[in-house]
């Protein structure tokens, strides 16, 4: 279910110049960055890229919901991990994204850490934005 203006608790304001070859920046400042494609893409892979971006945002994301499962279920995930890998290429529409996550929680056990991803995958803000959209991985 989608969330209407009036529930926004806030709202992220970034602003592109020259679009992968060029700089993002928000509007408070905190971010400003040059973004250039990778060498895998013909770029300079001088700069970050969109797919980086992208990968950062939705580890803190998802280690967040991670939390908010974790402490649910009173499970310990002190010193735990989230990486997101967002892989970029081409597919019948020109281009697509595809996501692994992953995580590192060592005060569970495997099949306590699996089910807590699942649960955090359900919750995560990015993972339902993405759901249907592109194909996520959880490992």
């Amino acid at each position: 279910m989608s969330i209407q203006q009036t529930d926004v608790l806030y709202t992220a304001v970034a602003t592109a110049e020259n679009g992968r070859d060029g700089r993002v920046a928000t509007d408070d400042a905190k971010l400003d960055v040059v973004v250039n494609p990778p060498k895998e893409m013909g770029g300079s892979g001088a700069g970050t890229n969109p797919e980086q971006l992208f990968a950062a945002g939705y580890s803190a994301c998802f280690q967040g919901a991670l939390g908010v499962v974790a402490r649910q279920e009173k499970a310990d995930i002190s010193g735990s991990t989230v990486t997101a890998k967002v892989g970029i290429g081409k597919n019948d529409e020109g281009f697509g994204l595809i996501v692994e996550i992953s995580a590192s929680i060592p005060n569970v056990d495997a099949e306590t850490a699996q089910s807590l991803l699942k649960k955090a995958h359900e919750v995560c803000p990015y993972s339902k934005a993405t759901r249907g959209n592109i194909s996520v991985t959880l490992v």
